[in-house]
C-alpha cells in the first residue's frame, strides 16, 4: 500500500497547506447523615495534574484548574487549549462510546456571545478518555439550539438530542463525534427539557430510543427513522429517563413511573405502573444560585445485576438520596448525603447522580457551604461523595473544584444553565459542569478516580508502568489512547508532528528522521496508517 501514499505525496502535501493551516440543604423526613470516618475502600485518589503547553510564539494559556489534585479541562477551547473570550457555555450533557470509552462526547448551550442569549448546539470531544478536547462550533451554526441531552447507542453511536423553537430534533455521529449526520426531526413544536435513554440491553428491546418530556412518552424501534408517542405522566419539567439492566423503562421527577411493556416493539408502549412520592427532594429556602432557572433536576439509576432487581436511586436537588427496593412503589426512609450542619443556609443544588457498573454510587453537586454568608449564594465549590454499599453510608463530602461565581458572564439570562451530568465506570466518574473560573460561563471535564481511557479495568498508570501500555512521549496517556499524532508529547499537534506523521503515512525518507512515536500516527487504531488518519490529523492541526 505505500506506493500509493508516494503518489500521492504532492496532493497531501499541497491539501495540508491549505486546509489543516486554516484550521441544598435538605431538611425534610431525612434521617440523620451515615457518613463513614474512614471509608471502607478508598478507591478515590487524586488524579495526576497535567498541563497543556503551546508554541512559543503564542502567549501561554491553560485550560486546566485543579483543587487538592483533582484536575477539571476546560472542553469549549481553542485550537490551542485556550479558553474563548466573549463567549458562554452552559447545560452541559456527556456521553461515552460503551464499545470505546476513550471516546467522550460533550454537548452544552452554546452562546457565541455573552450579549445576546442565543443558544446554539454546541459539542466537543475528545478521543484520549477527556485529556486534551476538540471543539469545532455548533451543530447547526446560526440555528438555535437548547436544552442538549447527549447518549451513546449499543454500537457505540453517539446520538445528540436538541430543541428549536420549531421542532424537537436528534443527530447522529458514527466517528465519536468528529462529524454528525444531518439531523432528525422528532417532533415539530417547541419541547421544554426532554430527557433521554436508550436500551443497550440483549433483550428484545435493544437499541430502543425512549424520550420523555411533559406528558408523553416518545419512542423509536427503528434506529430512530420513526417515533411513536404515547402518553405518559404529566411529570413535572426536570424528569430523567433510564433503562435498567433488563430493558424495563423508568422516568422520575418525582414520582416515578416506569414501563417493562416499551421495549416490546411489537406493541404499543404504555405505563405499568407509577410509584410513590420520594422524600428526596427538598431544598433551601435561603438565597439563590442560580435565579433564572432551575436548581437542578431529578436524577433516577439503578444497578447493573440480577441480584439487586428493581432497586433504583434517585436525588433531587438539596442532596437528600432515595432508594426503592421495589421497582419505585415505595422509598426507604431519604438519607441526607451533605455533611455540612443542618440549617447553616447552604445551598447544595445542581446534584448530579451516576451508578457504576460495580454498584458504586456517584454524586456530585454545587455546593456553597463554605460561603453560606453570602446573601445572594453565588460563591459555589464542586463536591463529591460515593457509597459502596448502595447507599447506607457514604464518604465524607470532598470539594474536588476551586471556587467560583455563578453570577458571572450570564448570556442575557440570570442562570447559569438548568443542569450538569456525569456518567460512572468501575474505577472512576467522568463529570461535565459549567463553571465561571475565567470569568465566564464555561463547560469543564473532570476525572475524579484514576484514568481507564482502554477500559481494561486497570489505572493508566499502572498499564504504563507495567508496560502493558506504552507512552512513548511520556503525557501519562497510553499510547493506544492517544489521538492527537502528538509526538512530542506537548499536548498539541503542530508542523513538529507533521513531519513525523508524514513519514510514518508514506515510508521511509532520507531526509526526514525515522518516527520516535509510530503507532500515534494511526489516529483511528484501525492498524493502518491512511488518508482517514490525515482526516482526523486536520481535525486538530494546529499552526505554531
Amino acid at each position: 500500500m505505500r506506493f500509493l501514499w508516494i503518489q500521492a505525496r504532492f496532493t497531501l502535501i499541497v491539501f495540508a497547506a491549505a486546509h489543516i493551516a486554516a484550521a441544598i440543604d435538605g431538611t425534610g423526613v431525612a434521617k440523620p447523615p451515615l457518613h463513614e470516618s474512614s471509608p471502607t475502600m478508598q478507591w478515590i485518589r487524586p488524579v495526576r495534574e497535567s498541563t497543556q503547553s503551546i508554541g512559543s510564539s503564542h502567549a501561554p494559556c491553560t485550560s486546566h484548574v485543579t483543587r487538592d489534585g483533582y484536575t477539571s479541562i476546560q472542553v469549549n477551547v481553542d485550537a490551542y487549549g485556550c479558553n474563548i473570550s466573549g463567549d458562554a457555555a452552559n447545560e452541559p450533557s456527556i456521553a461515552i462510546d460503551p464499545t470505546d470509552p476513550k471516546k467522550i462526547v460533550i454537548g452544552w448551550r452554546q452562546f457565541d456571545s455573552v450579549l445576546s442569549d442565543f443558544r446554539q448546539a454546541g459539542w466537543a470531544y475528545s478521543h484520549d478518555a477527556g485529556h486534551t478536547w476538540v471543539f469545532q462550533g455548533s451543530l447547526t451554526p446560526g440555528v438555535f439550539g437548547s436544552d442538549p441531552v447527549l447518549n451513546a447507542g449499543p454500537s457505540g453511536e453517539i446520538f445528540y438530542l436538541s430543541i428549536s423553537e420549531e421542532e424537537m430534533r436528534l443527530f447522529r455521529s458514527l466517528d465519536g463525534g468528529m462529524s454528525w449526520l444531518p439531523r432528525t426531526k422528532v417532533a415539530d413544536g417547541f419541547w421544554d427539557k426532554p430527557w433521554m435513554a436508550f436500551d443497550r440491553t440483549h433483550g428484545m428491546g435493544r437499541g430502543n430510543i425512549y424520550i420523555t418530556v411533559a406528558s408523553d412518552l416518545i419512542r423509536s424501534v427503528d434506529d430512530a427513522r420513526s417515533f411513536q408517542f404515547t402518553s405518559w405522566p404529566p411529570l413535572l419539567v426536570q424528569t430523567t429517563t433510564h433503562v435498567d439492566h433488563s430493558g424495563v423503562l423508568y422516568s422520575y421527577s418525582p414520582p416515578v413511573a416506569w414501563s417493562v411493556t416499551a421495549q416490546d416493539s411489537s406493541n404499543e408502549a404504555h405505563i405499568d405502573g407509577i410509584g410513590s412520592e420520594s422524600t428526596c427532594g427538598a431544598t433551601s429556602t435561603v438565597g439563590n444560585p442560580n435565579p433564572g432557572g432551575l436548581n437542578g433536576q431529578c436524577w433516577i439509576d439503578s444497578v447493573q445485576d440480577s441480584g439487586h432487581d428493581g432497586w433504583l436511586f434517585v436525588v433531587c436537588p438539596g442532596c437528600n438520596f432515595g432508594r426503592s427496593r421495589n421497582a419505585g412503589v415505595t422509598f426507604d426512609p431519604s438519607v441526607r448525603v451533605n455533611d455540612d450542619p443542618v440549617g447553616n443556609g447552604a445551598w447544595h443544588w445542581f446534584t448530579m447522580l451516576s451508578v457504576a457498573p460495580n454498584g458504586r454510587i456517584d454524586l456530585a453537586w454545587n455546593d456553597t457551604r463554605n460561603y453560606s454568608d453570602d446573601p445572594d449564594a453565588k460563591l459555589s465549590e464542586l463536591y463529591y461523595s460515593y457509597s459502596m454499599n448502595y447507599g447506607d453510608t457514604w464518604s465524607p463530602n470532598a470539594p474536588v473544584s476551586p471556587v467560583f461565581n455563578t453570577y458571572l458572564g450570564w448570556p442575557q439570562q440570570n442562570k447559569i444553565g438548568d443542569y450538569d451530568q456525569m456518567l460512572s465506570d468501575n474505577l472512576g466518574v467522568n463529570v461535565a459542569y459549567a463553571a465561571t473560573f475565567n470569568g465566564e460561563q464555561d463547560i469543564y471535564f473532570l476525572r475524579i478516580g484514576p484514568w481507564d481511557c482502554n477500559g481494561n479495568q486497570i489505572d493508566d498508570v499502572q498499564d504504563i508502568a507495567s508496560e502493558t501500555s506504552l507512552d512513548c512521549n511520556g503525557n501519562g496517556v497510553p499510547d493506544e489512547c492517544e489521538y492527537r499524532a502528538d509526538f512530542d508529547g506537548d499536548g498539541l499537534t503542530t508542523y513538529n508532528d507533521f513531519a513525523t506523521f508524514l513519514y510514518d503515512m508514506r515510508g521511509p525518507d532520507p531526509i526526514l528522521p525515522p518516527p520516535t512515536c509510530a503507532k500515534l500516527s494511526d489516529i483511528d487504531h484501525d492498524g493502518d496508517v491512511d488518508l482517514k488518519d490525515f482526516y482526523g490529523l486536520q481535525q486538530v492541526f494546529v499552526t505554531p
